[in-house]
């Protein structure tokens, strides 16, 4: 059984122990560090962990895994964090076996839900919501991936690899969503929060690669095909792959190498568009039968944070054609202003900075100044409420959404770790 309270102390201890550029980007990391471990987590007598997102009650397979993932960083310094994660990732897996087209679960099955959905599929009463998004399947084994890169394996049982399964099977069903079961109708609503065409969404092309219903954003994808979720699946499939033991199961290495070939091409051949100077760059979303979207929303997975998912190196001719093209007015969801300037979201109102694309552009950078002055604008936006929160007016630091966001306060935890890796590195 983990022991929470000695588990805080450690992560508390360990966080008093850095320092930041400033003394207010300290406060905010130690504060935050500790925040997630303390409100967020619920550890279960079978060792499975909630984590809840922050002011809504529910547990994201999405949110959880990048709320925790900073502190595979310092597993080496606090004892427990392996097993915490652990404990995480198995939560995770009981509620995608639950039910695979879910995104944000119950902590109990109390029958709690975000709005009337009429589904042709009852909604378990575990269930907080069931918009399908092909990240949140891909979210837990990129968490049990970076666990197992730290050594350790005991996560690595039946109940994973049948998870694998079960989230394989459903990415071939999705490669031909016209033939699926699912839909999502929600009415009384706004339009983004809902799938069109009696929810079944709008007209497709077979591309090869995976059809999602929702952004990580929770917002309807216009088009179906998902470029930086397809992307993720193509990581979380090569990570797979190398913890699949040899020989173990020859029919799910061969639907995972297909299916890997298949979303390959299908971002190669519908997923690039080329500008008026001949330079290839990836699109957001496109339907298979020539409609496409050029734009990048806040939330990961997106075309911003390829490189720190592992697709691709932050140096791909690509990615920089398209990481400068997101971070200019070419993204209708780019907004300059007084205070900040970056990436926002259709989920927020307009000239709403996220946090989270700011501390995502010094993560997919080596380069200690952009870090260290993403860090700093983070830092000086916060509203004195040592908080990162959702969005932020680019005019007015002291209007923003959601009061409690450990999703943002977490990936600035991971950019500060990260700037101290690179700061100890230009030391050198």
């Amino acid at each position: 059984m983990i022991d929470q309270a000695r588990l805080i102390k450690e992560i508390q201890a360990y966080a008093e122990t850095v320092t930041l550029p400033t003394d207010k980007q300290t406060q905010i990391f130690r504060h935050a560090f500790v925040d997630t471990i303390t409100n967020t987590v619920s550890i279960r007598e079978n060792g499975e962990v909630f984590v809840a997102t922050g002011d809504i009650p529910a547990m994201w397979l999405r949110d959880s895994t990048f709320q925790v993932l900073p502190y595979l960083l310092i597993a080496e310094k606090v004892a427990g964090v392996k097993k915490l994660i652990h404990g995480v990732l198995e939560q995770q897996l009981t509620y995608l076996l639950h039910d695979p087209y879910s995104n944000a679960f119950n902590k109990e099955a109390d029958g709690g839900h975000y709005g009337n959905d009429a589904s042709n599929i009852p909604i378990s009463p575990l269930v907080w919501e069931r918009k399908f998004e092909i990240d949140s399947l891909c979210a837990p084994f990129f968490l049990g991936y970076h666990l197992q890169k730290t050594g350790y394996t005991e996560h690595l049982t039946p109940k994973f690899w049948n998870a694998v399964s079960v989230a394989v099977e459903t990415f071939i069903r999705e490669q031909h969503h016209e033939s699926s079961p699912y839909t999502f109708v929600r009415s009384d609503c706004p339009v983004s929060d809902t799938i069109p065409c009696g929810g079944k969404g709008r007209a497709i092309g077979y591309t090869g690669m995976v059809w999602s219903g929702f952004r990580p954003s929770d917002d309807a994808c216009y088009y179906g095909y998902f470029i930086p979720g397809n992307q993720f699946i193509v990581v979380i499939l090569k990570q797979l792959l190398e913890l699949l033991p040899k020989n173990s199961n020859a029919d799910l290495e061969g639907k995972m190498r297909l299916l890997l070939s298949d979303i390959t091409l299908g971002i190669e051949k519908y997923g690039l568009l080329c500008d008026e100077k001949g330079n290839y760059f990836y699109a957001y979303e496109v339907d298979g039968l020539g409609n496409t979207i050029f734009m990048d929303d806040a939330n990961v997975p997106s075309l911003l944070s390829l490189p720190f998912l592992g697709y691709c190196e932050n140096n791909d001719p690509i990615y920089l054609t398209t990481r400068n093209k997101i971070l200019s007015l070419d993204n209708p969801y780019y907004y300059k202003g007084v205070h900040l300037c970056g990436i926002g979201s259709p989920h927020t109102p307009s000239n709403y900075v996220w946090p989270i694309s700011l501390a995502m552009e010094g993560l997919t950078s080596n380069n200690l100044n952009v870090i260290e002055e993403k860090l700093e604008k983070i830092a000086e936006t916060d509203a004195d409420t040592l908080q990162c929160h959702e969005g932020i007016d680019v005019d007015d630091p002291k209007r923003f959404t959601r009061e409690w966001f450990s999703w943002a306060n977490m990936t600035y935890c991971q950019l500060a770790l990260h700037y101290l890796k690179c700061s100890k590195i230009e030391k050198i």
